[in-house]
């Protein structure tokens, strides 16, 4: 999670906007490649363990090393490149999916009228991840596999309480 006072600025930030706080989802959403790059390590290894004197059959454990490991890697650009920016203005939700599918949201702070969160279930207990729930004049805004959804939501309301009622200065033209 990011501290308050660093100087780090994103594409699209305004002059007086600070980034108070900068977070990602939660590592288990990167499962879809581990399991990926674990089925194809073992369908390489397969043929190898069927026909184990044929050492000409290793090519194929290490095509599933390789093609498994692209698409752990294809994964990990999505989670480590799906971000959430929340700044002294609004709030950002840069979603990352693949290599060239890319998707912004950007909330003033004062079009925010409630913000809950939820941990369903044991798996997301024990690996401390749930669902945060912004809720807008527009409808909901469901962010999904939240590191410490709790934490997450405690920062946000303290915000919104200190710059959500500011009105963001329009820029005419």
């Amino acid at each position: 999670m990011y501290v308050m006072g660093r100087s780090t600025t994103f594409d699209g930030q305004h002059e007086d906007e600070d980034i108070l706080y900068v977070f990602r989802h939660h590592p288990v959403v990167m499962r879809k490649g581990l399991i990926g790059l674990l089925v194809l390590m073992m369908i390489g290894f397969l043929p190898v363990t069927i026909w184990p004197t044929n050492l000409s059959l290793l090519w194929l454990v290490l095509a599933g090393l390789i093609l498994g490991s692209l698409y752990m890697f294809y994964e990990w650009i999505g989670w480590y490149y799906s971000i959430f920016i929340i700044t002294n203005q609004r709030f950002l939700q840069i979603s990352q999916k693949g290599f060239f599918n890319k998707s912004v949201v950007d909330l003033g702070l004062n079009k925010i009228q409630n913000v809950n969160y939820q941990i369903a279930g044991v798996q997301q207990t024990m690996l401390a991840f749930g669902t945060i729930i912004i809720q807008t004049f527009m409808g909901d805004l469901v962010l999904d596999n939240i590191h410490h959804p709790q934490e997450i939501q405690t920062k946000l309301i303290k915000v919104i309480k200190k710059y959500g009622h500011q009105e963001v200065e329009e820029v005419s033209d």
